[in-house]
């Protein structure tokens, strides 16, 4: 029988999740109920007590209830939620795990739920989960579910809404109880897409497919980037083909898809090996028109959607891109390939698109070989980033990096 973990703040939240734990047995399943609640519970008996979860975020549950710094006792209860679960998943206790709540108990659910690997089924109800859960989701694959009212007593409403919820996590459970942890059978490449480089991304992705390689395609948006460099850490990704690099211009510039400033950090630092390209290093990507900072007012803007507008690197921020690029890799532990595409870096800086300025591409260019070590190979093709045989030649360059890292 599957295992859905419940983890809530049973001193407030108690008859909701004794709610949810009779849909889910009913369903099949096993539940296990974590109380990560500061304040003793009395609506609904928990499996593991808020003291063990204190005691292993490193405090006396006596010591977080006599206190008054509420941000400073959730911290220690999810690092003791997230100690726990990983122990329960580790010993096949763990096989689903769902949360209600509201900010408090989502930040705490939420940071347990993000210590589990990627395809651990991962549901949490929350009323932040109609805002920006960019805090709470991370680089994990979260659900999150808005339940419209306050999780707050059981009504006609709620009711609906946790059953659903509730039917939702044991049906899963019950799938990945069957199907367990999420294991590759072949080398595992990732690539990373813009729509601006889809073309490119799709050639490479089909020679590699054909090749014998599982791969993991990655939207640059911040997001995508960091959950990339993520699946590297945990040992799932062989190798990368990171052909957009575009979210080192937004965390350089200042746009809204920076996915930090350790980007391109990760696949170096593990020895991984890499080819990277500069691809979409021409935009640095802001919301619709009207949220483009003032100070940009005189710079050149493509509107990709409504909710979209692409700003064009100037020279001298491509000139910086590019020696920032270059840095990083000089830093790279294992096998690293820089292409660069002479006519264009995307679909719209072509010859005849709206960001074609051969200037700004001439300094991204000297900003890459001004600072790039000169044991690591530096490729210029005459062709676009998007040309088939460009994207060829790079998926073919990454497979025998890795089948030659392969066999040492």
């Amino acid at each position: 029988m599957a295992t859905v973990v419940l983890i809530g703040t049973l001193d407030t939240k108690g008859e909701e999740y004794a709610f949810v734990r009779r849909v889910i047995e009913a369903r099949g399943c096993v539940t296990l109920v974590i109380d990560v609640g500061i304040m003793p519970a009395h609506s609904c008996e928990a499996d593991i007590g808020s003291e063990r979860i204190a005691s292993a975020g490193g405090e006396r549950i006596e010591t977080l209830r006599s206190g008054n710094d509420r941000g400073s006792a959730m911290e220690v209860m999810a690092k003791g939620a997230a100690e726990t679960v990983q122990n329960l998943y580790r010993d096949g206790k763990l096989d689903a795990v769902m949360a209600l709540g509201g900010s408090g108990g989502t930040a705490v659910a939420t940071a347990a739920m993000r210590a589990l690997p990627i395809g651990v089924p991962k549901l949490m109800v929350s009323t932040a989960a109609a805002g920006d859960v960019t805090s709470y989701v991370g680089t994990s694959d979260i659900m999150m579910l808005y339940p419209v009212i306050d999780i707050a007593g059981l009504n006609i409403i709620s009711k609906r809404v946790l059953t659903n919820a509730a039917n939702a996590v044991a049906a899963m459970a019950n799938e990945a109880a069957k199907a367990g942890p999420v294991k590759a059978t072949r080398p595992v490449a990732a690539i990373t897409m813009f729509g601006v480089t889809t073309m490119a991304v799709n050639v490479a992705r089909t020679w590699l497919e054909a090749a014998g390689y599982e791969v993991l395609v990655f939207h640059a948006n911040g997001a995508g980037g960091r959950g990339m460099e993520a699946l590297m850490r945990d040992g799932v990704v062989n190798g990368v083909l990171d052909l957009t690099t575009t979210e080192m211009a937004d965390e350089l510039v200042g746009g809204i898809l920076s996915a930090g400033p350790e980007r391109l950090d990760a696949a170096g630092a593990l020895g991984l090996p890499q080819v990277v390209s500069l691809g979409a290093l021409d935009m640095v990507n802001f919301g619709a028109v009207e949220t483009v900072p003032e100070k940009f007012k005189d710079r050149l803007f493509y509107r990709h959607n409504p909710h979209v507008t692409l700003m064009r690197t100037t020279s001298e921020e491509s000139y910086q891109l590019g020696a920032m690029v270059a840095r990083k890799l000089n830093r790279a532990k294992g096998p690293v390939t820089v292409f660069v595409p002479l006519r264009g870096v995307s679909s719209i800086s072509i010859a005849g698109g709206v960001f074609h300025d051969a200037e700004a591409d001439q300094a991204l260019l000297a900003g890459l070989k001004d600072s790039l070590h000169p044991s690591i190979s530096c490729i210029t093709r005459e062709a676009a980033i998007n040309d088939s045989e460009f994207a060829l030649e790079m998926a073919q360059a990454l497979s025998a990096m890795m089948k030659k890292d392969h066999t040492k």
